[in-house]
């Protein structure tokens, strides 16, 4: 082995890992040389943290990559380590993201709580973490939107009418305070097994609760506060081995709502979007199939829809599933196109929708305008939106129709009316609840 020379014996131990490189360094002064070589241990701080500089996990410098490397270790020594690499990736998706898209939000994450801070709260609560939340805690102990804003959330939100949400996680003393509560609240004399640990920062309560028993996160209902009714936010076939210290495979709800949050983000499936000079996560779906777009005549029309959990109810016959939803209109830029003849702008005059539950159309509606508004459409100018909402009796339907322009405006049309597709978009209970 010595006979192969420093080059060859580099390669065999940047393939064999940290651990075992580590080990073949007992083998005498020789090997342990090649062990402490810098570059190898930066290439396994680059490969397994995702770190360019030996920063321990306090973000301090430290004196060498194997040093780095060794206080990473140390830190997280009570944990599965594939599963600290797992919950490390997470957050720095989530922030690297957050730093090309919506840099703003950034001063709003916490740094990461302490072993003692986590144990203080399970002694409060009588109650264990599951472990990858607890690790989430260690790497971000939530959101501070003391000096930000109310629409800084990282989960984002929506509005529709009066109704505003946005979605942040709450830090940890709010967890400690706002569970103390509602668990006496809501659980009178038992031992908790909630925790609240994200909530609307807009007076439109929605409310997520984790429940440390089973590794669930779920999300209030419109009757939560009187009767504790809840939906589960993510499919309870992945959530497995919360508990299990020894387990590298455990995942529970807050690992992978996060990580299904930051695959939208990144996929572009969800976006910021800028209203009234405020900038927040917008939680509308942008790309198909989840988003229907259609072109007629040059008018483009994009339409999704959300669930509302915060203002479904189970407990009527009728209207239980509550739905938003988002119709973005544009004029493309070779304007309005009729009958060969070019036009520079459209107006909105009429509207009709179709909407049903499974197949079944409930309703046919034609009014003029949307939610009070004629929209004038011209190329190069910015989509109009508006969101409008609809309840269901059943958890899954379908809205369609057309919008009735006049070409050039209202008040002086150019030619006659005609007709634009809105695409069918879908209402559907989800598997992931934001």
């Amino acid at each position: 082995m010595e006979r192969l020379g420093g080059l060859a014996i580099h390669k065999i131990l940047s393939k064999l890992g940290p651990k075992q490189t580590a080990i073949v360094g007992c083998v005498n002064h020789t090997f342990q040389e090649w062990v402490c070589d810098e570059s190898l241990w930066s290439h396994f701080c680059a490969q397994h943290l995702h770190l360019s500089s030996p920063l321990d996990p306090s973000g301090n410098l430290a004196p060498s990559f194997q040093a780095a490397y060794q206080l990473w270790r140390q830190s997280f020594r009570i944990y599965p380590w594939p599963l600290v690499l797992r919950v490390k990736s997470c957050w720095d998706r989530i922030k690297t993201w957050l730093l090309l898209s919506f840099p703003e939000a950034v001063p709003t994450l916490r740094k990461g709580a302490t072993e003692d801070e986590l144990n203080a709260l399970e002694i409060i609560f009588k109650l264990k973490l599951p472990l990858p939340t607890r690790l989430l805690y260690r790497f971000c102990s939530g959101q501070d939107l003391d000096h930000g804003g109310s629409s800084l959330g990282l989960i984002g939100g929506y509005s529709f009418y009066e109704h505003l949400v946005n979605v942040y996680l709450l830090p940890l003393d709010q967890v400690i305070t706002a569970s103390t509560q509602i668990c006496q609240h809501l659980f009178p004399g038992d031992e908790p097994q909630y925790l609240l640990v994200a909530a609307s920062s807009t007076q439109s309560e929605k409310n997520f609760f984790l429940n440390c028993l089973d590794g669930q996160l779920y999300v209030g209902t419109r009757n939560f506060f009187e009767d504790g009714e809840f939906f589960p936010c993510v499919p309870p076939g992945l959530i497995r081995s919360i508990h299990d210290a020894g387990d590298c495979q455990q995942q529970d709800a807050m690992l992978l709502w996060l990580e299904e949050h930051i695959r939208r983000l990144e996929s572009g499936m969800i976006k910021v979007r800028e209203e009234k000079k405020t900038r927040s996560i917008n939680l509308f779906p942008e790309q198909s199939t989840l988003c229907s777009t259609a072109v007629t005549n040059g008018v483009q029309v994009r339409a999704s829809a959300l669930f509302v959990p915060e203002v479904s109810n189970l407990q009527v016959e009728s209207d239980k599933y509550f739905f938003t939803y988002s119709i973005r209109m544009s004029l493309l830029a070779e304007g309005c196109i009729i009958n060969g003849m070019r036009f520079d702008s459209c107006q909105l005059y009429w509207r009709r929708w179709i909407i049903r539950e499974n197949d079944n159309i409930v309703s046919d509606v034609n009014g003029e305008a949307v939610i009070g508004k004629y929209p004038l459409l011209r190329p190069g100018d910015k989509e109009f939106v508006y969101q409008s909402c609809s309840s269901q009796r059943l958890s899954q339907g379908s809205i369609e129709g057309s919008f009735t322009f006049v070409p050039g405006r209202l008040t002086d049309p150019k030619g006659a009316e005609f007709e634009v597709e809105v695409p069918q978009f879908i209402l559907q209970y989800p598997d992931y609840i934001f």
